[in-house]
Parts: C-alpha cells; structure tokens; sequence
C-alpha cells in the first residue's frame, strides 16, 4: 500500500528535518577533517576510526620517515572526502527515508 499525500509531505518533513547537513559535514572536513569528524558525523564510524587512527599513528611516528606515508594517506582521504559528502548526505537522507515510510506504513503498525 502507497502512502497518501499527508504521509508523503509529513515523511517528507521529517526527512528534511531528520536529515545530515552538507553544510555542517563541509565544516567538520574543512577544520577536524584530519581526525576523521565529518566521517563519525555522517553515520560512517568504522572509517572515521581508521582516519582518526592514522592521523595520530602518523603524528607519533611522524620522528620517522613512516609517519609521513600515514599523514600523505590522510590528505589523500581528505581530499577524496571533499567530493565524497553529498553523495554520503543523499545516502543518509535516503536511508532515512526508506526506515520512516516502512515505519508509516499501515501493514507496519497493524
């Protein structure tokens, strides 16, 4: 069964209000984007784990000549992440879509 048009504009509502911000996902990369913030903000906590790990493994190595690969590493991520966002922030929104209009459903709630 299909949602009706009150359920469409109130999912649709709450998508909007629910949803990750490209904005805020943008700022967090830009000024943490090393540790790995924007990542644990947009719901991908196993990558932001390993970026924040190899930021500080390749500080505390960085005395010698490895921690430096580890740092190059990260740039590159950042780098990658700076177009990666709104496709990350348009997966959360659609994720979250699909988990409300389940939820919506009358089949769900009998």
């Amino acid at each position: 069964m299909a949602l009706s048009t009150q359920q469409q504009i109130l999912l649709e509502q709450q998508v909007t209000n629910q949803s990750k911000s490209v904005g805020v996902a943008y700022l967090l990369l830009i000024f943490l984007g090393g540790l790995g913030v924007h990542r644990f903000y947009l719901g991908r906590t196993g990558s932001g784990v390993a970026m924040l790990l190899l930021f500080v493994l390749g500080w505390l190595t960085a005395i010698f000549i490895i921690g430096y690969l580890f740092l190059l590493a990260v740039g590159i991520w950042w780098l990658v992440d700076l177009f990666l966002i709104p496709g990350m922030v348009a997966s959360d929104s659609a994720a979250l879509r699909s988990r409300l209009s389940t939820a919506m459903l009358p089949e769900a709630n009998a």
